[in-house]
């Protein structure tokens, strides 16, 4: 990781990706304004428009945070910031999801991922039925996670009945209003960590998320319906659940939501399309900022930022 300060004067004869540079400092000048461009973000300590800073407490304390984060997984956090840089957000989804889902199968045969697995020993997964409901009242389809016991955390049979919900939408124009939603504590805690490690291999894991995505569903939901498809979140709204709200085109938030993408520290990224739904609502500076830093926010600067819609 790069440390810069936005007075620096840009480096000449620079080839290839730049890999995590942080900026900090304060400054209206070309040179502020080349590295606030080149930056992965800047960090301040007071408030900005320009979505690319972020606020923190502490610069010093973030930057020293950051720098150990980086050190611990370098492969998963200059991947993380590659993908960033490359996502189109004006474009269609599945490219960003391919581009995505190859990065994250690279990183599954990393030897971070490998050494996270090591450090969590074998896992097992309960047998919940019915993880996820559907109930159509009209033209409105209410999706609801039903794995409460896991706090909703995203599972292989999960994935496929929400799939399997939500195509049916996609190919039913009378559905005009979708809901997605999660029963008990929380939405939804992220991708069930019993469940990682047993892909066949990473090629088959890339197959399968790009092949049958629900990203994909809800991103052409929201294409046709834009805010009558929206999510309902409260409680933990973390990796996959974080990911797959963004997609909706409206995100309605409880107070007592907690929010943030917590891959990096299985030494991976994003892989439900959140590289490219977050991104789209706060660019990639905060993006790379919540991945890297591993830092949850609450609903009030989630709001600010564009990552929820209201709180309510």
């Amino acid at each position: 990781m790069l440390v810069v300060d936005l007075s620096d004067p840009p480096p000449i004869g620079v080839i290839g990706p730049p890999g995590v540079v942080v900026a900090v400092g304060e400054a209206s000048t070309p040179e502020a304004e080349f590295w606030l461009d080149t930056a992965t973000f800047a960090l301040a300590d007071t408030e900005h428009e320009d979505r690319r800073f972020v606020a923190v407490e502490s610069v010093s304390d973030t930057v020293a945070e950051l720098t150990d984060r980086c050190r611990r997984w370098p492969h998963a956090s200059a991947v993380c910031d590659d993908v960033l840089r490359s996502v189109d957000v004006t474009g269609p989804a599945l490219p960003a999801v391919v581009t995505e889902s190859l990065a994250y199968s690279t990183l599954q045969s990393g030897p971070e991922f490998g050494r996270w697995l090591a450090e969590r020993g074998p896992a097992g997964l309960p047998d919940i039925p019915d993880p996820v409901l559907a109930e159509r009242e009209g033209g409105t389809l209410r999706i609801a996670l039903n794995r409460p016991q896991r706090h909703n955390a995203f599972s292989t049979d999960a994935r496929a009945l929400l799939l399997e919900a939500l195509t049916v939408a996609v190919l039913d124009d009378t559905v005009t209003e979708v809901v997605l939603a999660g029963n008990g504590p929380s939405f939804c805690s992220g991708g069930d960590l019993g469940e990682f490690g047993t892909f066949a291999d990473p090629a088959s894991a890339h197959l399968a998320r790009t092949r049958h995505s629900p990203a994909l569903a809800l991103d052409a939901l929201t294409r046709r319906l834009g805010p009558a498809c929206r999510a309902e979140i409260h409680g933990r709204v973390l990796g996959s659940g974080l990911e797959m709200a963004a997609f909706c085109g409206w995100v309605s938030c409880h107070p007592d939501t907690v929010l943030g993408l917590p891959e990096l520290a299985l030494g991976l990224i994003p892989g439900a399309g959140g590289t490219l739904s977050v991104t789209r609502r706060i660019g990639r500076w905060r993006t790379a900022y919540l991945v890297l830093s591993g830092r949850v926010i609450d609903p009030l600067t989630a709001l600010r930022w564009g990552l929820v819609d209201e709180i309510g």
